[in-house]
């Protein structure tokens, strides 16, 4: 997806679902009437074989081109939560580290939500279900089918979550 030449954005947000073998990434405009527009959406991936500061690396020079490429306003990234496996937290915090270091030296207010936060933001309950939320993105977004992948979604959903708490 492209950015369309359409009238001037009220604000683009990025929203960001870290990771380290799949990032999550989110371009969401907010126009002046209130309207929401994906403006695009994907994955930054790194191969699992490679060593960890390489791959640390490769997120690093993939997220600073979507911030040169489409020039976001601010930015949202999904708090680590509590997970049962403590290597895989530690990997996804390292690369949450790096993405909150890509997003600083770009200039970018960085705003920070939990998942319950980003479901009440976006499907209206803290506790609704993966499905739910996705289904929401699509309605809010007017897109014809839930984003794929669900890193993608989940990073629409942040940078939606992100705008609407930036309203009030």
């Amino acid at each position: 997806m492209r950015r369309p030449s359409l009238s001037p954005p009220m604000t683009l947000a990025l929203g960001i679902d870290p990771g380290t073998a799949t990032t999550g990434y989110g371009l969401v405009e907010q126009n002046t009437d209130g309207s929401l527009q994906a403006i695009a959406y994907g994955i930054l991936s790194t191969p699992k074989d490679l060593p960890a500061p390489e791959r640390l690396d490769m997120l690093y020079q993939q997220m600073n081109e979507i911030l040169r490429q489409y020039q976001p306003h601010s930015s949202a990234v999904e708090k680590l939560f509590f997970q049962k496996n403590v290597s895989t937290a530690l990997a996804v915090g390292q690369a949450r580290g790096v993405i909150l270091l890509s997003l600083a030296q770009a200039g970018l207010n960085i705003a920070e939500y939990t998942p319950n936060e980003v479901k009440q933001a976006v499907a209206g309950y803290g506790s609704a279900e993966k499905r739910q939320v996705q289904e929401m993105v699509r309605i809010l977004l007017n897109l014809p089918g839930i984003p794929r992948p669900d890193d993608a979604a989940d990073a629409l959903a942040i940078a939606i979550c992100h705008l609407n708490t930036n309203r009030y």
